[in-house]
């Protein structure tokens, strides 16, 4: 009875028993459901990709389609439209960026295109994206012109913030911007700017300003005059020259130099000619009163 009862017996066998708990571990689990196909599809691929007319064959066959996917029309770009931007910049746009069209948008580096347009010293920003219609828009925000700078060199355009935009071929290139000159004088552009609306009253006559070891400004005046500005407030101290002008008439007088270096000692200088004209006045009026 108890031979019967033993070959009965529903526990599993020891082996059987390791199986199952073997299968129960998720690591062996992982090996027989991913490792072990994987391992069989990698040992086929690379046995046929052993054979170099077959790899030659599979990589040109995937270049095809590659190549005919990106050339399909709606991802074909066939011309560049450039938007706020002068027709001499955008003349330099299309030079610099020399794209033959038509080409796969695939092909474009946006991001290349985008660095090589705002390098160009005219241009402030851009932006550069590929729209509907295989068209390469460029948005260009140009630099304004804002003063000319005199340098050794030539005449250099000036935007608000000293940023040069380009040369100037002359003065009357730009006749209606300010020229200002001297050594760091692009380092002041918003101070030369400010300067030059105080001497909005001084009209014509104002022929520039020239910037002073790099401290300070001169304002040029036709007639050979000059106004030397000091350090600190010379907008301030213009002001108060160009004041004084319209109550004495102080700058229609024959002037070479109004000294404002001092703010409590203002001085003038007279021209040659005039300081012998004050002698002789002075000479005459003294023989005069020795009579």
């Amino acid at each position: 009875m108890q031979q019967v009862n033993a070959r009965l017996d529903p526990a599993p066998s020891r082996w059987s028993y390791r199986m199952q708990r073997l299968m129960l571990t998720p690591l062996y689990r992982n090996l027989l459901r991913i490792g072990l196909p994987f391992a069989i599809s990698f040992g086929v691929v690379t046995g046929y990709m052993s054979d170099d007319a077959r790899r030659e064959t599979v990589i040109s066959t995937v270049a095809d389609l590659r190549e005919q996917f990106q050339t399909r029309p709606e991802f074909m770009v066939n011309l560049m439209a450039i938007d706020g931007a002068s027709s001499s910049v955008a003349e330099d746009i299309r030079e610099i960026v020399q794209l033959d069209f038509p080409l796969s948008s695939f092909d474009l580096d946006l991001a290349a295109i985008l660095t090589t347009v705002r390098d160009l010293p005219a241009v402030a920003d851009a932006e550069v994206r590929v729209r509907s219609g295989g068209v390469l828009q460029v948005e260009v925000t140009e630099r304004v012109p804002a003063v000319l700078w005199r340098t050794t060199a030539g005449l250099e355009v000036l935007d608000a913030d000293g940023k040069i935009t380009g040369p100037a071929t002359s003065r009357e290139e730009f006749a209606t911007l300010p020229l200002i000159a001297g050594m760091g004088a692009e380092l002041y552009v918003t101070e030369a700017l400010d300067l030059v609306r105080a001497a909005g009253p001084l009209g014509a006559r104002m022929r520039g300003l020239v910037r002073i070891g790099e401290r300070r400004w001169d304002v040029v005046l036709d007639r050979d005059q000059r106004i030397l500005l000091p350090e600190e407030a010379p907008v301030q101290a213009l002001e108060r020259v160009i004041a004084l002008g319209q109550v004495h008439e102080m700058l229609e007088r024959d002037l070479s130099v109004v000294d404002m270096r001092l703010a409590a000692r203002p001085t003038i200088r007279m021209n040659p000619a005039a300081v012998e004209q004050w002698q002789e006045l002075q000479k005459t009026n003294a023989g005069i009163a020795g009579r």
